[in-house]
């Protein structure tokens, strides 16, 4: 019961302890938070586990797989290299990786300055279509690429594939440049404008150094994306020589009374490894580059 003297000081105080929970209910909820993270650390690391395990588990089935394997050997990985084409698979990845990273790095951030600092006719039209095509998903478009790709001539190329690979996410890569630029001052644009720089010196000497975390993040993920795809390689790729890691990989594991599920586990764990640890290098560029995207729009 409160009274007249009662300040408002007290009052808070008294309501905060109303609100306490007891020692007993917080390391309940503590161990139901830490169980819960348990769960979640098994369901993500265990298949992580298996997949090692069996690259260096012998046989080739996936019986055989195993997260400890108890005759540990490398023959796997060896054969990788010697009864299958994984090393050129690789640089065909490599290829549409680098290819797709620098090529959307360079138009992403052109548009996305563009969109942000130039008001131009259709602005807010154009804007509107980069936020719709965000919302459909690339396989929608396959049959209409094949036979754009066809009529072209650029079925079983690599660079066609990067080029899709490019359009396919320039749409989120400049609405996510935009935002990021949008939250750039404009003021350092008006006073080199005002000491005569063109907006192609404003753009390559002032905002593209400011655009140093978004272009990281952009980097990053578009150079990873290739190694993971398998829709678009499958359907535009079609000599042996031009595979990509993906279908090469898949190649091992599709009959399901023949297959080579171990050689597979390597082989994906020699995918995973330079890729997981740019991520790790580069992980503060990733968080900064995505939250700073997020920002605005």
């Amino acid at each position: 019961m409160t009274t007249a003297l009662d300040t408002p000081a007290d009052r808070a105080r008294a309501a905060r302890r109303r609100r306490r929970t007891s020692p007993r209910a917080e390391r309940v909820a503590s161990a139901f938070l830490h169980l819960e993270l348990l769960v979640v650390a098994v369901i993500v690391i265990f298949p992580l586990l298996w997949i090692v395990g069996a690259s260096f588990s012998p046989g080739t089935g996936l019986a055989n797989a195993s997260p400890i394997p108890e005759d540990a050997t490398l023959d796997h990985y060896v054969s990788l290299f010697t009864e299958t084409d994984y090393g050129r698979w690789y640089l065909n990845s490599l290829y549409v990786a680098t290819l797709n990273m620098a090529g959307s790095v360079v138009l992403s951030a052109l548009c996305g300055y563009v969109f942000s600092r130039i008001r131009f006719k259709g602005r807010k039209a154009g804007l509107l279509g980069i936020l719709i095509l965000q919302m459909f998903p690339t396989f929608l478009t396959a049959i209409a690429v094949y036979m754009l790709f066809l009529n072209f001539g650029l079925l079983d190329s690599l660079t066609g594939l990067a080029l899709v690979s490019i359009a396919a996410a320039l749409p989120y890569n400049t609405w996510l440049m935009k935002g990021y630029t949008d939250n750039l001052p404009a003021s350092l644009d008006e006073a080199a404008a005002i000491d005569g720089a063109s907006r192609w010196t404003i753009f390559v000497k002032i905002v593209l150094p400011l655009m140093r975390p978004m272009l990281t993040f952009v980097a990053i993920t578009q150079f990873t994306m290739p190694w993971m795809d398998f829709i678009l390689p499958a359907l535009l790729l079609q000599s042996p020589e031009k595979q990509t890691v993906a279908l090469g990989l898949f190649a091992m594991i599709e009959d399901v009374y023949q297959n080579a599920f171990t050689t597979f586990a390597a082989g994906a764990v020699i995918l995973a490894v330079p890729i997981t640890i740019l991520y790790i290098v580069l992980q503060r560029y990733l968080v900064t580059g995505a939250s700073a995207g997020a920002e605005k729009g």
